[in-house]
């Protein structure tokens, strides 16, 4: 359903890919969109998805949310991801639940991610580095709200401090 609707709102130009674990949703493969039946979990999968599209600039992970699962994805695709490319994880309350390989600040869970990844971001100003390798050096923004997290993939720079004006 939601590719009909990504088809409606990117018009007909945009090359929309979907992938699911479930086989039964190849049957809407080509109507408003390609779908490819395989894991999140699976990077070589999710290589070969990307390069079948010819790139990717925007990512939608509305998986299982399994934090193990976000993480795979996010540490094969990002760094696919287009410079000024989107990356947007949904339903990140699951990763407060243990059946779910998470729960409050549970060391392991996608949300301590989410932390180290600004962290890093902010790695200019402590001795730390970056722990994240997928994102290190190109996480220019990451927000956050209920349930989801966008991140934006650019080029980053060290900040420079200026000052403008006398004395």
């Amino acid at each position: 359903g939601s590719l009909a609707m990504w088809r409606r709102y990117f018009g007909d130009d945009a090359v929309i890919f979907g992938v699911d674990i479930d086989p039964t949703c190849a049957a809407h493969d080509g109507i408003h969109g390609q779908v490819r039946i395989g894991s999140q979990d699976d990077s070589a999968f999710l290589r070969q998805v990307v390069d079948e599209m010819g790139g990717v600039d925007l990512v939608r992970d509305d998986g299982s949310h399994v934090s193990r699962h976000i993480r795979t994805s996010l540490e094969t695709v990002f760094p696919l991801l287009e410079d000024n490319g989107i990356y947007m994880i949904e339903d990140l309350h699951a990763t407060y639940w243990t059946d779910h390989e998470g729960g409050y600040q549970t060391r392991g869970s996608f949300i301590d991610d989410l932390r180290q990844m600004y962290d890093d971001m902010h790695h200019w100003y402590h001795e730390e580095g970056q722990q994240i390798a997928a994102t290190a050096g190109s996480l220019a923004a990451l927000h956050l709200y209920d349930s989801i997290a966008v991140l934006e993939k650019a080029r980053v720079a060290e900040p420079r401090h200026t000052q403008v004006g006398g004395a």
